[in-house]
């Protein structure tokens, strides 16, 4: 313990506008006149004339709008799990059961699997993605493999042109 760390206790809170013998009256400590003086200040970003910081500076990539709910999990972070007996390799595993072993955050809609790893055991897997390295190593080991196909319209699919019969000929 020190001297210079203790905290004062008995200091009372300086209250400022409150008159000239408080050392805070008057202007409260903002000086005289101008914009900084008045209240409803928001300046921020602003350099006086100068252009800012953030408009000198090159723009890179975008910012995407749309929300990413993928969830990315690598073979070897499943082969862990089942070594740490968080997961068990066999059972059929897809998004929901990896949610409710709490191993990926509910927010997440689909699932991608990557090959990142090595696998050990058999596995029986569900997912939305899957990349080429880890479809390899899940067939390497004898696993099955269910790639969840997007819903495709029927209609757009059986549209048939009519030629007419001048073109036939």
């Amino acid at each position: 313990m020190k001297l210079n760390t203790l905290v004062k206790t008995n200091s009372t809170k300086i209250r400022p506008g409150r008159g000239i013998g408080s050392g805070k009256g008057k202007t409260g400590g903002r000086g005289i006149k101008g914009q900084k003086s008045r209240s409803g200040v928001a300046i921020k970003a602003f350099e006086g004339g100068q252009t800012p910081l953030y408009r000198r500076l090159p723009k890179r990539g975008f910012k995407s709008l749309a929300v990413d709910n993928t969830a990315i999990i690598n073979v070897s972070h499943l082969q862990k799990f089942h070594d740490n007996k968080r997961l068990d390799l066999n059972v059929p595993i897809d998004l929901k059961v990896l949610q409710e072993k709490k191993i990926i955050n509910k927010k997440y809609l689909k699932l991608k699997i990557l090959g990142d790893g090595d696998l050990k055991n058999k596995i029986n897997l569900t997912a939305h993605y899957v990349s080429k390295q880890a479809q390899a190593k899940i067939e390497k080991v004898g696993g099955t493999l269910n790639v969840v196909k997007k819903y495709q319209s029927s209609i757009k699919n059986k549209k048939t042109v009519k030629t007419p019969e001048i073109l036939k000929k």
